[in-house]
């Protein structure tokens, strides 16, 4: 799972290919990236390099601008609310993984007395 992540998070398309994937131009995934919606890799050569991960991002981005109707500043917000409950999901599944563990020693404690 790790390697998965760590996977989406490398950079290896460049903007024209990112840009043809998403069905944006690539004008304006470098609008995106000035208004601060992106923030792709640089290579040594200076060129944006998109990971996997922000491809998906720039697909939410298109979806709640052109589906939904979201305005940029809109479309930013919801973004930073979907990665705080994406992070507040995980803080959940790690607590109650802890909390299974802690019930289950409680558990063999309480049979051995």
């Amino acid at each position: 799972m790790a390697f998965q992540r760590h996977l989406e998070d490398e950079p290896c398309f460049i903007i024209s290919v990112a840009a043809r994937m998403v069905g944006l131009h690539a004008q304006t995934l470098r609008y995106y990236e000035r208004v601060g919606l992106i923030w792709p890799s640089r290579s040594q050569g200076k060129q944006r390099l998109y990971s996997p991960a922000e491809v998906d991002r720039l697909r939410r981005i298109k979806t709640l601008t052109d589906d939904l109707g979201v305005n940029l500043a809109g479309a930013e917000v919801a973004l930073k609310l979907m990665d705080r409950i994406e992070e507040l999901e995980k803080q959940v599944a790690q607590l109650t993984e802890e909390l299974g563990l802690v019930r289950g020693r409680a558990q063999t404690r309480a049979r051995q007395t």
